[in-house]
């Protein structure tokens, strides 16, 4: 199996200049991707068995594997929803997955965003988590646009070992990412 484009750039190219960046003497140190986690809340989508299974096939298209069904912890009656429901999906991409997801959100995904201006880079967590909105799913080159019965959102978080915001904020700016320059 081949190795991913971007596990390549980021071994050849990133890893080198993170070490020279922020002086690190132990290129172990250097920051890594750990995960990807690719959320979507459907909704409605627990009263429309159709539109769940779309929900379910676009993000298996998209991830490359099947995600799971999330619950819903507890009973809120104002929105017809009790404990146990169907409210969510997610997929969490670990290895060489991730890595060609990640390239694809990169160089194909997010410049088919309509009016982009960039990422927010403000969307870290304190520990080093990059976490991104997408409003609408067609964006991917896996969806036929004219398959899209609706548009539904989703939630991205990339998961680093950083130790800071800073040192994921660089390594992913590295990588390709196009944060707004403020």
């Amino acid at each position: 199996m081949a190795i991913p484009r971007m596990l390549e750039k980021y071994r050849t190219e990133v890893v080198p200049a993170l070490v020279q960046h922020f002086g690190m003497k132990n290129p172990n140190a250097v920051p890594r991707l750990k995960k990807i986690v690719i959320s979507m809340g459907i909704g409605t989508a627990h009263e429309d068995k159709a539109k769940l299974e779309a929900c379910t096939a676009q993000l298996t298209q998209i991830a490359g594997q099947k995600p799971v069904e999330t619950l819903s912890r507890v009973a809120i009656s104002n929105f017809k929803l009790r404990k146990g429901m169907k409210v969510g999906l997610k997929v969490t991409l670990r290895g060489a997955r991730m890595w060609e997801f990640f390239d694809r959100l990169v160089t194909l995904a997010i410049p088919r965003v309509k009016d982009f201006r960039g990422l927010n880079a403000n969307g870290f967590d304190g520990r080093g988590s990059y976490n991104m909105g997408l409003s609408e799913q067609s964006v991917f080159p896996e969806i036929d646009p004219a398959s899209v019965t609706f548009t539904q959102g989703m939630n991205i978080a990339m998961q680093t070992d950083a130790s800071s915001d800073e040192e994921a904020r660089q390594m992913l700016t590295l990588l390709g990412m196009p944060f707004r320059k403020d």
